[in-house]
């Protein structure tokens, strides 16, 4: 369903329940928006900060407060940033913390959809020791068949240099984001200290296209039957293609969960920062107990303007989005869901998270979530002569009861961290999967260990990168709508 929304010279399509990104990519709100240019600007330039504010004012969810003379004079990206809602405020949760623009909207919709230019790494950022200005890599994961990858990175790798250059606090943005071409110096955990090797791995970016289906695997324990589901993006297929391949494979591993009497569900978002809510649709009503296409997964609210467009046109039915009926599902082998977290853990993985609380347990393991209850829409120019795209906060998220109260992330039932010295995913003795398996079966076949290894300061991932986290040093990383 449709929604045309007119407003002087714009006619804007708002598409209900379809094609919405709820993903934490956001502009980084370390980032100051430049400060306002003196003088008249360039006449391209105002034309796009036109086109902003037109659509701001149309469907932006804070549209009542926009500056009501907002200046122009800045650049389009300044502009942009001007707009949001108490966007400088880290005192202020609610505030708009999630909205950012891009020069290409070719480049946005791309890397929304997993495809960007990397060399295949995602990773975690330490100082060597507490007061240290030197700066650690871990690896959390590779991207199988990624530059990384082939070069023999692993998860659990450490990396104290690049391209001969130790890493410190004032040089590892930089040095970790600007070269094509990364030589990789090894370090490694000796004896609970970290030792600088002499081997150095060499990388060169590349446009890739991730599978965010990164790995599945069935534990059988006694009576209990383990499906585990590492699930790193919500993403329905690759970019550009118009076949839900993505989506296909998660089809396919819930028919095999199904198929061998699964009882028990971990789903591992830890490192998932969001995507497409048709892919969260998908993967909850295979997962939810006792749902068909009649229940709520979740509802949008709009900002006033548009919900009252909705009302006068009686589409309001159109702002609650049902679970879907699925042959695959497994809810009625399950009593509970078991969500592993992290900071980077964002936007459509929270409202997985939130739209199943409704209908069962869910036991989350971990750390306190991003916290983005709010999700976005991608603008482009469709007459092609503004090639620059954004992605506005335009509506915020409620389940079945009514819950939107997750702004400040969802604390986890177990808390726990990662050790520096990491076991491969889907190893049983891996931390987190490790506190699963021990609820589930009981300690006296596993059981939930102390955080072991050295503890070291963390000081942001690419994760938490991905997920608009503010304490990372990119101007700009992917939401989600």
């Amino acid at each position: 369903m449709k929604l045309s929304l007119s407003t002087r010279s714009c006619t804007w399509i708002v598409t209900v329940g379809v094609g919405i990104w709820l993903t934490s990519c956001t502009k980084d709100p370390s980032v100051t928006p430049q400060s306002p240019v003196s003088g008249t600007p360039a006449k391209a330039d105002q034309s796009v900060n036109n086109w902003i504010l037109e659509n701001m004012q149309t469907v932006y969810y804070w549209n009542d407060k926009i500056p009501a003379s907002p200046d122009t004079t800045l650049s389009p990206s300044a502009f942009f940033y001007s707009l949001l809602y108490d966007y400088t405020n880290r005192a202020n949760p609610e505030r708009d913390r999630f909205s950012w623009i891009q020069e290409s909207a070719a480049d946005l919709k791309a890397s929304l959809s997993g495809e960007q230019k990397t060399t295949g790494l995602e990773v975690k950022y330490f100082l060597r020791s507490a007061g240290s200005t030197e700066v650690i890599i871990k690896v959390l994961y590779v991207l199988p068949g990624s530059p990384a990858d082939k070069a023999g990175l692993k998860r659990g790798d450490f990396i104290s240099t690049i391209n001969g250059q130790k890493l410190t606090t004032s040089n590892y943005s930089s040095l970790a984001n600007d070269p094509t071409t990364f030589a990789y110096g090894l370090a490694k955990v000796e004896a609970g200290k970290i030792v600088d090797t002499q081997t150095v791995k060499t990388v060169t970016a590349e446009v890739f296209q991730q599978n965010p289906v990164l790995l599945d695997s069935i534990y059988i324990i006694g009576a209990k039957r383990i499906g585990y589901l590492v699930y790193n993006q919500f993403i329905p297929g690759p970019n550009g293609s118009s076949t839900p391949v993505y989506d296909q494979k998660l089809e396919q591993i819930f028919s095999e969960f199904k198929a061998r009497g699964v009882n028990e569900l971990v789903l591992d978002l830890r490192y998932n920062p969001g995507g497409y809510v048709s892919s969260s649709v998908k993967l909850a009503s295979m997962i939810a107990k006792g749902v068909d296409n009649t229940k709520t997964f979740y509802r949008t609210e709009y900002n006033k303007d548009v919900m009252a467009e909705l009302q006068s046109q009686n589409q309001t039915a159109q702002l609650t989005t049902r679970f879907q009926t699925k042959a695959q599902n497994i809810g009625g082998n399950l009593s509970r869901v078991f969500v592993l977290i992290t900071g980077g853990t964002a936007s459509a993985s929270e409202l997985i998270i939130n739209g199943l609380k409704p209908f069962m347990p869910v036991i989350t393991i971990g750390e306190t979530t991003y916290g983005k209850n709010v999700g976005s829409i991608t603008i482009s120019d469709e007459t092609g002569k503004i090639k620059w795209g954004m992605q506005p906060i335009v509506f915020k998220s409620f389940n079945a009861q009514n819950q939107s109260d997750y702004s400040t992330g969802f604390t986890p039932t177990i808390i726990k961290s990662e050790p520096l010295d990491l076991k491969p995913l889907g190893n049983l003795e891996e931390e987190y999967l490790n506190a699963a398996v021990a609820q589930i079966v009981g300690n006296g076949t596993a059981r939930i260990s102390a955080d072991q290894g050295p503890q070291l300061p963390a000081i942001g991932s690419s994760v938490e990168r991905r997920a608009g986290g503010s304490n990372m040093f990119d101007d700009r990383s992917p939401l989600n709508r």
